[in-house]
């Protein structure tokens, strides 16, 4: 079950962009986040979902645009020292900021950019993420499991599930911690573009969707959208300024005649920063299925309808013909009847004018 424990949970996220104001729109008209400005320091935008904010941007002049995701800690002193312990740099000290938190940036043992924040205030109890909020978090590595065994120390994370993604991509390994699954990891290959690195998930309502608002807003899509297992859809993209980001919609959030008509996907699980080109084929967007249409008659129809016309005019014709011997019968005999009637009144009239 889960609790008010922070230590473990993906507590915000942060855009490193060449172009705030310009993300900001993105990102609206992809998830509908709005844009806030953070109460202590107004030029900190933040991203803010129906729910709350749920992440921030900076600008930055150089570097590789990316997110980075914050972990949360009840002691950042002790987990940055355990990080360091493991084999992790620190890129950024412990510094506090206004609200009363700190936060540090580290880089893991792998090479993959993850921070980690101790907040000023209680974390409150953990919900299941509303449409709107990060739901997954996916790392790809070059060795999965030194980095579980890494963030099992830092975080308390462990292994919770996998699944076998074939001889080329190997295992997708899903951990968590307080009962709550948090994410997965894998070996990058040869052929998936970068380093290690984190990518996060939104929740939306409807995958097609989103990809449709992405594409017209500049965003490129990179993988999907695909049926993951459990029945849930994901799409991957790269936001217009170079920020690799992703979408997630709930299989419980697909209409039953919706599911029924997407198109079926490889059941295989996510996997981050893969090729452009080795991306599976889009799905087609669920469609209403289309109204039967009329059968047309057979063409043979046409030749059994005139066939039967044919056959009912032979017979008339054969009923006409039968009648025509019995009619001309009728007529013979009536006539014979008729000189017969006509002979015999013309004896009586001779015995009759005899008589006199």
């Amino acid at each position: 079950m889960a609790d008010n424990t922070v230590r473990g949970r993906f507590v915000w996220h942060e855009l490193m962009t060449p172009d705030t104001s310009g993300a900001h729109a993105f990102y609206g008209k992809v998830v509908g986040w709005k844009t806030q400005a953070f109460e202590q320091d107004p030029s900190y935008q933040m991203f803010a979902a129906g729910s709350g904010p749920v992440g921030g941007s900076v600008a930055q002049a150089s570097g590789a645009p990316h997110w980075l995701h914050y972990v949360g800690t009840p002691d950042i002193e002790a987990t940055v020292q355990a990080a360091k312990g493991r084999g992790a740099s620190v890129t950024k000290e412990v510094t506090p900021i206004p609200n009363g938190g700190k936060y540090a940036v580290l880089t893991d043992p792998q090479g993959a950019a993850i921070a980690v924040y101790q907040s000023g205030s209680d974390a409150g109890k953990e919900s299941p993420p509303k449409r709107g909020e990060f739901s997954w978090h996916e790392l790809a590595t070059t060795d999965w499991r030194a980095a579980l065994d890494f963030y099992s120390a830092v975080f308390g994370w462990e292994k919770m599930a996998e699944h076998d993604m074939g001889a080329d991509m190997g295992k997708y390994v899903l951990f968590g911690s307080n009962g709550v699954q948090r994410g997965g990891m894998f070996n990058k290959t040869a052929a998936m573009p970068g380093g290690p690195g984190w990518l996060g998930y939104v929740r939306v309502k409807d995958v097609n969707d989103a990809v449709k608002r992405a594409k017209g807003a500049r965003g490129t899509l990179v993988n999907g959208p695909m049926e993951v297992p459990g029945g849930d859809w994901i799409a991957q993209f790269v936001d217009p300024y170079g920020a690799m980001f992703a979408v997630h919609t709930l299989a419980a959030d697909l209409k039953p005649a919706a599911a029924a008509s997407t198109a079926a996907a490889p059941a295989a699980p996510a996997a981050a920063a893969t090729e452009p080109a080795a991306a599976p084929k889009k799905a087609a967007a669920p469609k209403k299925a289309a109204a039967p249409k009329k059968a047309a008659p057979a063409k043979k129809a046409p030749a059994k309808k005139k066939a039967a016309k044919k056959k009912a005019a032979k017979k008339k014709a054969a009923a006409k013909s039968s009648k025509r011997p019995a009619r001309k019968a009728a007529k013979k005999g009536g006539r014979k009847a008729a000189k017969k009637r006509s002979g015999g009144k013309k004896k009586a009239v001779k015995k009759a004018r005899k008589g006199k």
